[in-house]
């Protein structure tokens, strides 16, 4: 595939941007079906669809702001993550905490990049007509009903049951391919990527600001590969920035994703034990799988025994409604936000109960029993709760087409060479979570095109102004060591702060700490001594009762 080096048409870009540029965006109200927040203003943007190549066209950007509420200072930019976060349903939603982190002294901007949405285009991926075209193509794989397997896959007949698979993955990945080059967006995959964001971004720029000027970027998750690719091609463009929940440039640039997820894995057991640890502490007026008198082990076994009766049921029944693999990678997506943990343990968890007591063959363990069980209405779909987008229901595959259009080309892995990675990762890494499938991680290997610009490095240039790198020191999918890697990267250019905390980035637990730190650094400039550590706000409860420090505390002392 073809692939341009950013670092060498630093200056002709520069140019070229100056003269395509508009120097007016015009503000209006926003789509409702997407913005609800009335203060918010809408507006477009025409951008080359290839910054190198004019005959290929324009994509057009679809922006939001938020006005400043104090003296403005100038704009910063922001980009959610995903990759296929929606910047303008992210600021409508937590418009005020990122006004917060700013000082309310910027307009915060943010944009649905190429592949994001229905307003920008090109827009969100499809590659199936409807849910029903997804399912029935993947039906019969572990596309649907997860990986199945008790653990570290100590069972051989697991293990040859995933390997089974691996020539029909391969095959429905390599068709997926074909399906979504055929798609009515297929023929700008080779447009949508982080090379094009960042100059869109920079474009986004020159034309409220002016070319030239200082850029201010606050990016969270694959946000802050956005910010390093950006702090590299253009470090004199460098204003203030921030990174929360850090990808490792230099990482994703060099190991093929598909043989690496269990990299990112690093710290989920750890929080699926703080999960537990708090449920315990909490104990059963506070959590439904706790009883009186439970520790962390004692529903962590609960857990573990759910999981063994809906693999016991799905081996004696291959369609039963709810599989092990589904409630694992259900409980994964929990780890991401402590905020929910409360939610799940008291609503979810009981109804998963439920659903696993009716399909199992034999009776259920006692350790599934709690007298605090609370029947629900909601069901949980069979099928593994992927990617919904706005298609008639249809999964968007907006993630790969950006990540794995990134992500290096490496030719002849196979799904055998993938599936002895995953069944690695389980044993060595992470062995509640390193079985989790689907992902769109895994669909790199076999994904049909890079984008037509690649940034390999270097990823140690001088920015103009030193930049603000946050984690926490438990995140579930961008590990606190990526962080500290790109920290020392940067050396005295960079500052990284810590939070004593869990969940995908810090803004996954309320930090007052956290957030005068990135506040004074946005308004004055200040950071902060290297090697600052911020805790949770006590009063954040994760479970009744019980707040970040408490579990943290039990963890130090065995936890689960």
């Amino acid at each position: 595939m073809l692939c341009f080096c950013l670092s060498t048409l630093n200056t002709t870009h520069s140019q070229n941007q100056q003269e395509l540029s508009p120097t007016l965006i015009q503000w209006g109200s926003c789509d409702p079906s997407v913005v609800n927040d009335t203060s918010l203003t809408c507006g477009f943007l025409d951008v080359p669809l290839d910054y190198h190549d004019s005959s290929a066209g324009t994509a057009r950007l679809a922006l939001i702001k938020a006005n400043a509420t104090g003296e403005r200072r100038g704009t910063v930019f922001f980009n959610p993550g995903g990759p296929g976060g929606s910047g303008l349903a992210f600021l409508n939603d937590i418009k005020d905490t990122l006004l917060g982190l700013t000082g309310g002294v910027y307009d915060i901007v943010g944009w649905d990049p190429r592949g994001v949405g229905n307003l920008t285009m090109p827009g969100e991926i499809f590659c199936f007509d409807t849910l029903e075209e997804y399912e029935a193509f993947f039906n019969g794989t572990i596309e649907l009903t997860g990986i199945e397997e008790t653990g570290n896959f100590a069972n051989a007949s697991d293990v040859q049951a995933l390997f089974n698979q691996a020539p029909i993955m391969q095959a429905k990945y390599e068709e997926l391919g074909r399906r979504c080059l055929n798609s009515p967006n297929g023929r700008y995959l080779r447009y949508i990527g982080t090379a094009a964001t960042v100059r869109d971004m920079v474009s986004i720029a020159d034309a409220l600001e002016g070319p030239g000027t200082p850029i201010n970027y606050l990016g969270i998750s694959y946000g802050t590969l956005i910010g390093s690719w950006f702090i590299n091609v253009f470090p004199e463009r460098v204003g203030r920035v921030v990174f929360d929940g850090v990808i490792d440039p230099v990482f994703f640039s060099t190991h093929e994703t598909s043989l690496n997820v269990a990299s990112l894995l690093v710290s989920t057991d750890t929080i699926y034990k703080a999960l537990v640890t708090g449920c315990a502490l909490s104990g059963p007026s506070g959590c439904a799988a706790a009883a009186e008198g439970d520790g962390p082990l004692d529903v962590d076994a609960k857990v573990q025994a759910l999981l063994k009766a809906a693999y016991d049921a799905e081996k004696a029944n291959t369609s039963v409604p709810i599989t092990s693999g589904q409630i694992r990678v259900q409980l994964n997506g929990e780890l991401y936000s402590p905020s929910d943990w409360s939610h799940f343990m008291n609503l979810v968890y009981p109804n998963l109960v439920k659903q696993v007591e009716a399909e199992a063959p034999d009776p259920v363990s006692p350790l599934l029993q709690s007298e605090n069980i609370v029947p629900r209405h909601t069901t949980t779909n069979r099928r593994v709760t992927k990617r919904l987008g706005t298609v008639n229901n249809s999964p968007s595959y907006t993630l790969p087409a950006i990540f794995c259009a990134d992500s290096p080309d490496v030719h002849g892995t196979t799904m055998t060479d993938v599936f002895e990675a995953v069944i690695a990762g389980t044993r060595n890494v992470s062995h509640m979570f390193g079985s989790a499938w689907p992902s769109p991680l895994y669909e790199c290997s076999f994904w049909p095109v890079r984008s037509v610009e690649r940034y390999g490095g270097p990823f140690d240039k001088t920015p103009a102004n030193k930049i603000l790198i946050a984690s926490n020191i438990f995140d579930p999918i961008t590990p606190l060591p990526r962080a500290q890697a790109v920290a020392d990267r940067l050396g005295g250019n960079a500052v990284l702060v810590q939070m004593n905390g869990f969940g995908h980035t810090t803004l996954a637990e309320p930090s007052k700490c956290m957030e005068d730190i990135m506040a004074a650094y946005m308004v004055d400039g200040t950071l902060p001594a290297n090697g600052t550590v911020c805790e949770a706000d006590a009063d954040f409860e994760v479970f009744d009762g019980v707040n970040t420090s408490a579990i943290l505390a039990n963890l130090l002392d065995g936890g689960a």
